[in-house]
């Protein structure tokens, strides 16, 4: 699912305080020559609130099978995401389908300024200061995965300094 990405570090649920947080219920429809069937999704979004995180979809006939299946799966795509103490480590700014997301690191004290499914996202991570705009789909699980795309794209100084092949201090001088 992360094969895109560089410098993505997968993380096994074992040992894990993992929180889930239900990011949306849609029933779906199927029309069949017998009638309507109806069906239930669930989105699901799982972290420890220290920088892993995991989103999963579930899809069931009745709700709670749905979004137990969906925790199920969001635990099997769990990522480590670099934090900043309570911020990120730079602005960032993620797409998928229709939506797109803006994340910007806050001050110390600023809160989490997000809405709906960005915000279970970062609660989710444990970020605790920081800025989000999420523009065009408003879809939940599109603007999860904008959400995630942007998360997957930070990188630490750290990170950055060994790509670059120089120390730390030398990559803060400039």
């Amino acid at each position: 699912m992360y094969q895109d990405y560089k410098n993505v570090e997968t993380v096994k649920p074992g040992g894990l305080e993992l929180k889930d947080r239900l990011v949306g219920v849609q029933r779906v429809t199927k029309v069949t020559k017998g009638g309507r069937a109806f069906g239930f999704s669930a989105i699901v979004v799982v972290g420890d609130e220290n920088g892993v995180v995991g989103q999963g979809l579930g899809k069931s006939k009745d709700v709670a099978s749905a979004i137990a299946k969906a925790i199920e799966d969001a635990k099997k795509n769990l990522v480590r995401i670099p934090l900043n103490k309570a911020s990120l480590p730079h602005e960032q700014k993620g797409k998928y389908g229709g939506a797109r997301v803006n994340l910007l690191p806050a001050a110390p004290g600023t809160g989490l300024i997000a809405g709906g499914a960005v915000r279970a996202v970062l609660e989710s991570v444990g970020v605790h200061d920081v800025l989000s705009k999420s523009q065009g789909s408003s879809n939940p699980h599109n603007v999860v995965k904008a959400t995630f795309d942007a998360l997957l794209q930070l990188r630490s100084a750290e990170t950055v300094a060994k790509q670059r092949g120089i120390t730390l201090e030398k990559l803060y001088k400039g």
